[in-house]
C-alpha cells in the first residue's frame, strides 16, 4: 500500500467508536470522521475490482471497470435516497461532474506542469469524451426545459410527468452507455493505444497489491458493506451538519459528499500527471464524469422509485449552469491535444467560483 491515503483508515473505526459510544457521540465529528474514512475505503475497492477485474478478461474486466468505477458514490447516493434526501443526492452528481472535470483535471495540470512545461495527451481520445459528456449533460437538464416550458402552458407543471420523462431519458442514456461500452471493450478495443496504457499501469498496481482473487472477492464485499454502514452514518449526520456550521444541503452535496465520493479516483489522475502520463489522468478523471452522468444518475433515478422517493432529473438553474459551462471550458481547454500549468489554474479558478456560488446559494 504505497499511497498515504491508506493512513485514513484509521478514521473507520474512530468513526464506528463515535457511533456507538454515547458519551462520544457528536454528529458534527461523526460526519466528518466518516467522511474520511470512506475516502480510503473507496480506494481499497478500486484496487480490490481492478484484481478481479484483472483475472476475468478484458471484456469482462472492463465492464467492471465501468460500473464500479464508482461504486462508493453509488452506495452514498443509494443511502442518501433511502432517507429521502433527493436534492443532495442530485447535488452530489452536479459536484461529480464538476469536481472532475475542474478540480481533479485542473489540479492535474498544475501538478504536471510543474515537472513538465508543457504536457501532450490524445486529442482523439479526449475531444470523444468531451462529445459524449456534453451529450449527457443535455440529457440529464432536459427535464428542467421540460418544467419551464410546461409551467408556462395550459396543462401546467406535473411531478409525475416530471419523474416519467426522468425514467424514459435515464433508460435512453443507460443504453447508449451500454453501446459505448460495447464500442470500447469489443468493437473498437483500443483505437489509440489508450486501453493498452491503462492497462500497463493497472497490471503494475495489481502486482503490487499481491491479492488473489478470492481475496480481491473478499475485501470487496467487505469494503461494500463497512462503506454503506458508514455512508448511512454521515447521511444521518447530515441535518446536524447542516444546522450547526450553517451549510446549505447544496453546498454539502455540490462540494462535500462529491469529493468523499471520489476522492480516490482523485489521487489517481494526480499521480499520473506528475508521471507525464496525461492521457490516463484524463482517461480517469473524464471517464468518471462520464460514469457519473451516464450510469450513477440513470441507475439512482430508477432504483428512486423501489426506494419510495422518486427522483427526477430536474436540476436547478445553478446546477444546469455550473455542468455546462463545466463541460464547455473543459472541451475548449482540452481540444488541442496539450496542456500546461496555467490552464490548470483557469480551470480550478472556475471550480472555487461555482464553490463560492453554492456556498451562498440559498
Amino acid at each position: 500500500m504505497k499511497l498515504s491515503l491508506y493512513y485514513l483508515l484509521i478514521f473507520v473505526p474512530i468513526a464506528f467508536l463515535i457511533h456507538f459510544v454515547p458519551s462520544l457521540n457528536n454528529q458534527i465529528a461523526l460526519f466528518a470522521t466518516c467522511c474520511l474514512a470512506i475516502i480510503p475505503l473507496a480506494k481499497v475497492m478500486g484496487d480490490a475490482t481492478e484484481v478481479i477485474a484483472d483475472r476475468s478478461g478484458p471484456a469482462v474486466g472492463g465492464l467492471l471497470n465501468a460500473t464500479l468505477g464508482n461504486a462508493a458514490e453509488l452506495i452514498i447516493g443509494l443511502i442518501a435516497l433511502s432517507k429521502g434526501y433527493t436534492d443532495i443526492v442530485k447535488a452530489s452528481l452536479t459536484g461529480s461532474i464538476i469536481g472532475n472535470l475542474l478540480l481533479v483535471v485542473g489540479a492535474s495540470m498544475i501538478a504536471g506542469g510543474t515537472r513538465y512545461k508543457t504536457q501532450t495527451f490524445s486529442k482523439t481520445h479526449t475531444n470523444a469524451a468531451a462529445t459524449g459528456l456534453i451529450m449527457a449533460a443535455i440529457s440529464l437538464f432536459l427535464p428542467t426545459v421540460y418544467h419551464y416550458a410546461a409551467e408556462h402552458s395550459q396543462a401546467g407543471w406535473s411531478d409525475a410527468n416530471g419523474f416519467k420523462i426522468s425514467v424514459g431519458i435515464s433508460l435512453i442514456i443507460l443504453c447508449t452507455y451500454a453501446s459505448q461500452l460495447l464500442f470500447s471493450l469489443k468493437t473498437h478495443m483500443s483505437p489509440t493505444g489508450m486501453n493498452e496504457a491503462t492497462s500497463g499501469e493497472k497490471e503494475k498496481d495489481i502486482a503490487e497489491n499481491e491479492w488473489t482473487f478470492r481475496q480481491a472477492v473478499g475485501i470487496l464485499a467487505l469494503t461494500t458493506i463497512i462503506i454503506g454502514l458508514l455512508s448511512e452514518y454521515m447521511v444521518g449526520s447530515i441535518e446536524a451538519v447542516r444546522v450547526g456550521l450553517g451549510l446549505s444541503e447544496m453546498f454539502i452535496g455540490v462540494i462535500v459528499v462529491a469529493i468523499v465520493g471520489n476522492a480516490a479516483e482523485h489521487s489517481s489522475a494526480l499521480l499520473m500527471a506528475l508521471k507525464n502520463k496525461m492521457d490516463l489522468s484524463l482517461e480517469i478523471a473524464i471517464g468518471s464524469s462520464m460514469q457519473v452522468a451516464m450510469f450513477i444518475a440513470p441507475v439512482l433515478v430508477l432504483c428512486s422509485w423501489f426506494l419510495g422517493h422518486p427522483m427526477s432529473l430536474e436540476f436547478t438553474i445553478p446546477e444546469v449552469f455550473a455542468v455546462m459551462s463545466t463541460v464547455w471550458i473543459t472541451a475548449h481547454i482540452v481540444s488541442d491535444g496539450e496542456c500546461n500549468w496555467i490552464e490548470g489554474a483557469q480551470l480550478l479558478s472556475v471550480y472555487l467560483i461555482l464553490g463560492v456560488l453554492f456556498f451562498f446559494l440559498p
